[in-house]
């Protein structure tokens, strides 16, 4: 720990870790206690697959017909949304469950960018960078693509919390008192597409699973409120993100492994500690 501490002050990579970890925090904490509490856990790993038919097909067209503007990250945007915006619509209008839609979509989006990876020449490297990002190789860039991303959501969550939360909870009550409960769950999945994405190119899918589950696991044990739930949940992620730097630097252990082993602890730990003084009450 204090190996940790002492090359913090000195080490740029470390400093954008710790960073990156903060601002990855705000926008897991707030997406995250949507996802859960509308149940739509899947969602993220479900994108983070079908995102690679667009990833595989952005860097088709980027080494096939040399339209060099078009990177993977793009195309995992884009993927990305039209997922979130197919999810939502098969779930309003066709009344199916999400869960449904988003395994569609994952098999197909797997096997679209198998295809298109397999028509372009050369070794695909980018896109397992893409797929597992690694929190201690995070650029300056990816510190102002994360802090616009927490704007968005930061403010998208002061401007819509209401009607968020009737989607969540009550979305055909919502929709009998006039509220466009379409316009608001395709907002919804388009900023938790959004973030699905753009962390996982940074920090990797697996880390961004856990930190959209976990921390609002543990927060819903203990809060009543949507916004507690929030901010309690912030604050987890951004302890855990930091725990994990410091307790994998010394050791020279995997950061996202490490963060994830500690969330999941703790998320055990919470829900024993919850059982015990249910029992003990009762």
């Amino acid at each position: 720990m204090s190996e940790f501490l002492t090359d913090l002050q000195h080490y740029v990579f470390l400093q954008n870790a710790l960073l990156t970890g903060v601002l990855a925090s705000v926008a897991c904490g707030i997406i995250g206690t949507y996802v859960v509490v509308r149940r739509i856990s899947y969602i993220a790993d479900g994108i983070a697959h079908t995102v690679l038919g667009g990833m595989g097909a952005a860097l088709y067209l980027n080494r096939v017909y040399h339209w060099h503007g078009v990177i993977p990250l793009y195309g995992a945007l884009v993927a990305a949304l039209i997922a979130a915006v197919i999810i939502g619509l098969v779930s309003l209008r066709a009344k199916q469950r999400e869960d449904t839609a988003i395994s569609a979509l994952w098999a197909i989006g797997m096997a679209v960018g198998i295809i298109f990876i397999s028509r372009t020449p050369g070794y695909n490297e980018d896109l397992m960078g893409y797929l597992f990002g690694n929190i201690l190789m995070v650029s300056t860039s990816d510190l102002w693509m994360l802090a616009g991303l927490d704007a968005l959501i930061v403010i998208s969550g002061l401007l819509f919390y209401n009607q968020f939360l009737a989607v969540c909870f009550d979305q055909e009550f919502a929709g009998l008192r006039g509220l466009r409960v379409e316009v608001f769950y395709l907002l919804l999945l388009g900023l938790a597409a959004l973030t699905v994405v753009l962390l996982s190119t940074v920090v990797g899918i697996v880390m961004v699973v856990a930190m959209l589950t976990l921390p609002i696991g543990i927060a819903a044990l203990f809060c009543r409120s949507l916004w507690g739930m929030m901010v309690i949940s912030t604050i987890l992620c951004a302890t855990f993100t930091t725990c994990g730097l410091a307790v994998s630097y010394g050791p020279d252990y995997p950061a996202g492994a490490t963060t994830i082993i500690l969330a999941g602890a703790a998320y055990l730990a919470a829900i024993m500690a919850k059982w015990a003084v249910s029992r003990f009450r009762g």
